[in-house]
């Protein structure tokens, strides 16, 4: 199963040409550039992981240096979702006006919908992920062969 969360995610992942494109206009619009990684991608999960440091007030010819940062953080963990979301804090507040997820794992297993009887014949729902029945960092296959660590030696 596919996960669809963010901008294009109903559409084919981009290509490295048309995500560097994006992070062109995002810089040109001001928006600070932030790689993001999990390996639990419940659609209420929207803080994932720091790969590192955001950007802040790169111009728009910076966007290879943007680019490498996320071809590092694809390499140093190659079977959990990578996203990168792009703030703007024109207003005054942090506002995300783009998320594209960049990696998926090789295999995306999915959620599956619970439903349950309560009181007075009320139904609730509940989503609840197949990957979450496996402890964290092994999901997706994992092996835990990155370590548990991030582009500066640091632990996730």
């Amino acid at each position: 199963m596919r996960i669809t969360q963010g901008t294009f995610s109903f559409l084919p992942d981009l290509t490295d040409e048309q995500l560097e494109a994006q992070m062109r206009y995002a810089l040109r619009n001001g928006w600070a550039i932030m790689v993001e990684h999990t390996d639990d991608p419940h659609p209420r999960n929207a803080f994932w992981d720091m790969w590192d440091q955001p950007f802040f007030d790169l111009a728009e010819d910076d966007s290879e240096e943007v680019m490498d940062h996320i071809r590092q953080a694809r390499e140093g963990l190659p079977e959990r979702y990578v996203k990168v979301v792009c703030y703007d804090a024109s207003l005054g507040r942090q506002s995300s006006m783009l998320s594209i997820i960049v990696q998926r794992p090789s295999d995306e297993p999915g959620f599956r919908l619970e439903r349950r009887e309560t009181h007075d014949r009320t139904i609730d729902y509940q989503l609840h992920p197949y990957a979450q029945e496996d402890p964290a960092g092994r999901r997706y296959g994992q092996t835990g062969s990155h370590n548990g660590a991030g582009p500066d030696g640091s632990p996730l």
